[in-house]
């Protein structure tokens, strides 16, 4: 299906304005959280538009739910303590939501550890960094298109209840995910390797869950044991064979990730396509009471449970990937490089959402960097992304997409917005060593 890209330029030079900013960052998801709240802090007049009603993108509305890339990876977590290699507004977070009572210690996955989040506490969380910050922020409202000269980004055309309006920036971070600027912008993209991308999840939770029997029979680490991964492989109904079971903060409650989302029928699916994403979500929810009542059959503790909720939206991993100054590529993560310009260490495993079972390739007591220049696209003044969209190859993107990592993103791009506001130069004359410097 074909669809029309941008409004007719007549129709935007007349819509009224909302205002003009330092900065607007567009996406309210960790990279949206963290580039807006640096932003603000640095004394700037910052917008954050959200087209949802909260903030957290997937990680609340995805219900994603686990702070991930925070940990070294190790061989025996049981036989080792978490070692923290990220820390900047990821661990300010961080610290913030466990103070709130909204994260659990840190939990064993696989080599390494995560940390499951309430969603509810998030929301409150990145409300109040945002309010104390003096952010300008605006739910319910999409960025609909741009308003650019040449290739220099100069405002956007937003829609919300009330109608279009148009809003202007010196700065504008693209923290959509799916770089939806850029996208708009007509600069160039890639998706996945040669169009294939990871399928999307639907995430749930069931409560009243005992938890000592389940614990007992599941063990520590969230990643299925083997003897689970043996009786999901004997279900044709069940999509996915290899699944993560998270406790959470409040008590019998267990986080799911357990649906592999395909067409009805079994297509790969692009969620940047509305029809693929609509089927997306309806495909979902067959596949999550599968699995829920695989659970209630199968896994002792789980017997009396009851299904709480599912995710806002699907839980989506990768769409669209910027042509950037710098590329992340796989062979960059597997032989863990480090970069002049790092701005954020990962030892996160690449993790591969494609087929029956993820596959996991881990990176074993060490880190790579991603390089500041990942976030810059070739073409396009005043422009700089956040987040999953930035320039990386596809497996690589499978290791430095997750939450952690996306915090980091936005407070780079942030300093970046503030060097280049000051000095008065564009995104892709930014040294990025300055800006890693900055970051350390």
């Amino acid at each position: 299906m074909i669809y029309t890209q941008n409004l007719p330029s007549g129709f935007k030079s007349h819509l009224p304005r909302f205002g003009e900013f330092d900065v607007i960052v567009v996406g309210g998801g960790p990279a949206g959280i963290a580039a807006a709240v640096t932003a603000g802090e640095q004394g700037y007049r910052v917008l954050l538009i959200e087209r949802l009603g909260f903030c957290g993108g997937a990680a609340v509305a995805g219900l994603s739910g686990t702070i991930c890339g925070l940990y070294l990876t190790v061989n025996d977590p049981a036989k080792a303590t978490p070692e923290q290699i990220i820390f900047g507004f990821a661990e300010r977070f961080r610290d913030a939501l466990y103070r709130e009572g909204g994260l659990t210690e840190p939990q064993i996955y696989g080599k390494t550890w995560v940390a499951t989040h309430d969603c509810a506490k998030y929301k409150k969380v990145a409300t109040t960094l945002l309010r104390s910050a003096g952010v300008t922020v605006l739910y319910h409202t999409q960025m609909i298109d741009v308003i650019s000269e040449n290739d220099e980004l100069k405002g956007m055309v937003l829609h919300t209840k009330s109608g279009f309006t148009s809003v202007y920036a010196h700065k504008v971070i693209d923290a959509s995910g799916d770089a939806d600027v850029v996208y708009k912008m007509g600069l160039k993209t890639s998706t996945g390797d040669k169009g294939v991308i990871q399928n999307p999840t639907m995430m749930f939770k069931v409560g009243n869950v005992n938890m000592a029997q389940y614990l007992e029979y599941w063990g520590q680490d969230t990643i299925s044991p083997p003897k689970v991964v043996s009786m999901l492989e004997a279900r044709d109904e069940l999509l996915r064979k290899k699944v993560w079971l998270f406790p959470t903060v409040n008590p019998g409650e267990l986080l799911v990730n357990a649906t592999k989302i395909t067409g009805f029928d079994k297509r790969a699916l692009n969620v940047t396509d509305p029809v693929d994403h609509t089927e997306a979500e309806q495909f979902s929810i067959y596949q999550a009471e599968a699995f829920f009542n695989f659970m209630k059959s199968n896994i002792p503790g789980c017997e009396n449970a009851y299904f709480i909720d599912y995710a806002t939206e699907v839980g989506v991993r990768q769409t669209r990937s910027i042509d950037g100054i710098a590329r992340l590529t796989n062979d960059d993560v597997v032989n863990t490089r480090k970069f002049d310009d790092g701005i954020a260490r990962t030892s996160w495993p690449i993790e591969l959402h494609y087929g029956d079972k993820p596959r996991t390739e881990w990176l074993v007591e060490d880190y790579y960097e991603v390089p500041f220049h990942t976030l810059v696209p070739r073409i396009g003044r005043n422009l700089i992304v956040a987040g999953r969209c930035l320039s990386s190859e596809h497996e690589a993107l499978a290791s430095c997409r997750v939450t952690a990592q996306c915090f980091e993103y936005g407070r780079a791009a942030a300093l970046a917005a503030d060097l280049s506001l000051k000095e008065d130069i564009d995104f892709q004359s930014i040294d990025g060593v300055q800006i890693a410097e900055l970051m350390r």
